[in-house]
């Protein structure tokens, strides 16, 4: 159980680093104007020797940057939730916290997925009709691999709770749960208490 919930919590590190790296830097896409390069990103565009920030209020990079910081958030809660889950933090014990921060990796991916789906739709429609010769760059790519990380980052929760049930019930009988009841040579009347993680004798 602990090496899925590591893995996640890894890719969730990484992704979340790339989604910061991938909003902040301006170089979302590149293209020729006027027999110079030119690059741009969500906050500011850029020709040879200074950058400039964005003036204009266009809809799809506001929707752009919204959906990646709503991702950001989510991955980061995720990820604290995550840890706390890890280190059996004992606040919050009324709500099952792995099962809580892979909900919030999937919010993640959804939204960087949106995102990139819309930033992607927008240019490919107007700047490849407006010039020949650009292309996207690695602020962009950066997104999309933050889409996989906070998507297998979600994975663990799932498989932990296909794996041990029990763990998805805040108090089950450990007879019913053959997962959970090997560490009792007898489970008659003997629950698991999520709460406190503590095997207890039905009274």
């Amino acid at each position: 159980m602990y090496s899925f919930m590591g893995g996640g919590l890894f890719c969730a590190g990484v992704g979340n680093i790339l989604l910061i790296v991938s909003t902040a830097t301006d170089y979302w896409m590149q293209y020729r104007h006027s027999s110079s390069y030119m690059h741009q990103g969500l906050w500011r565009y850029c020709v040879p020797g200074k950058c400039m920030a964005h003036t204009d209020s266009i809809a799809y990079w506001d929707a752009t940057r919204a959906f990646m910081i709503l991702s950001l958030l989510a991955c980061f809660i995720g990820i604290v939730i995550g840890i706390m889950a890890f280190i059996h933090y004992s606040s919050f014990d009324g709500f099952d916290k792995t099962f809580a921060a892979g909900i919030l990796f999937f919010i993640s991916c959804f939204f960087v997925l949106l995102a990139m789906a819309v930033y992607t739709g927008v240019t490919v429609n107007y700047y490849g009709k407006r010039y020949g010769n650009w292309r996207f760059s690695w602020s962009y790519i950066m997104g999309w691999v933050a889409v996989v990380l906070t998507f297998f980052s979600g994975m663990p929760s799932k498989h932990i709770l296909i794996l041990h049930p029990c763990i998805s019930l805040p108090l089950v009988p450990y007879a019913r749960c053959p997962p959970c009841s090997n560490d009792l040579s007898n489970g008659d009347g003997i629950y698991f208490d999520m709460n406190t993680n503590k095997g207890k004798r039905k009274m």
